[in-house]
């Protein structure tokens, strides 16, 4: 018998709690200048199929002000951040491209925790090969259906592109957070183990064990490769999951109960202490407006 940990899966429990939806927005070619200015809460996924492109940005957005980009090329904006594509002014360059719909907004885990913008060749991602063809044949031409299934296609590309990044933080300069902490075959272990049972009392000895390593190292490591402690982490992960649970009308008192809070009043005070305002207050100006 191997004494090989069986793989875990580092994505779907993250996913299926905080969902990511694309939206087809663009097709086709693209002259001269284009600027993007996502709402609040968005992001987009840019492919680039064919040509040259040179895009700039705003000051101060934590980004670089001018990027030049000359092969086919993902990029990933997990943010609303203005930027411009500046394409040739005659032949222009060709793009697929996608707005990006985050659950929770800028307090999306994997939206906090990335950099501003990702570019990446699309020949440096593994497996993203077939997922483009797909994409690209359901974009080049309109068929029943084609936006939606344009839709879904996109959302794989992203998991894939998420599941690269995984595998490769250093390579695409992801700063310490959830995606670094992922990166960590132990380390995954016990994050993994939070997301899955955020109601249990975890222990920082418990997830050490989780995660095969000795307290104190599990603790200095989790510090160096997510830049909080384990503690603070599932707090965030908690709190995170109550504005969710709050926005699909669970009352504090069930949402108190499923994360491992003693009663409403000590969720309330954690919330609070995250947030700056009450579960309630947070809600009201949270709530999407009513149509």
């Amino acid at each position: 018998m191997s004494d090989t940990p069986p793989p875990i899966d580092r994505l779907s429990g993250l996913l299926e709690r905080f969902r990511v939806r694309a939206e087809l927005s663009f097709t086709g070619t693209l002259c001269g200048v284009q600027s993007f200015a996502p709402p609040p809460g968005t992001g987009y996924l840019h492919l680039l199929r064919r040509g040259t492109l040179t895009v700039t940005h705003p000051p101060r957005q934590c980004v670089p002000l001018r990027l030049y980009i000359h092969e086919p090329s993902l990029l990933f904006y997990p943010r609303a951040i203005t930027h411009h594509f500046h394409n040739p002014p005659v032949e222009g360059s060709d793009f697929t491209c996608a707005q990006l719909h985050f659950d929770g907004g800028q307090e999306h885990p994997l939206v906090r925790t990335l950099p501003g913008v990702l570019v990446l060749p699309l020949s440096q991602v593994e497996g993203l090969g077939a997922a483009l063809d797909l994409l690209f044949a359901e974009t080049d031409r309109v068929r029943c259906g084609h936006r939606l299934l344009a839709d879904r296609l996109f959302e794989v590309v992203l998991i894939q592109t998420l599941r690269w990044l995984l595998d490769h933080p250093h390579e695409a300069g992801v700063p310490p957070g959830l995606v670094t902490g992922l990166s960590d075959p132990q380390l995954a272990r016990a994050i993994v183990a939070l997301h899955e049972a955020p109601g249990q009392p975890w222990s920082v000895a418990e997830l050490a064990a989780v995660a095969g390593l000795s307290r104190t190292g599990f603790s200095q490591r989790f510090r160096d490769l997510v830049g909080q402690t384990p503690a603070d982490y599932l707090a965030d992960w908690r709190i995170g999951l109550a504005q969710a649970g709050l926005l699909q009308g669970a009352s504090i008192k069930r949402l108190a109960s499923e994360l491992g809070y003693a009663n409403p009043s000590a969720l309330s005070r954690a919330f609070a202490a995250k947030s700056g305002r009450s579960p309630r207050d947070w809600l009201k100006a949270s709530a999407p407006p009513p149509d």
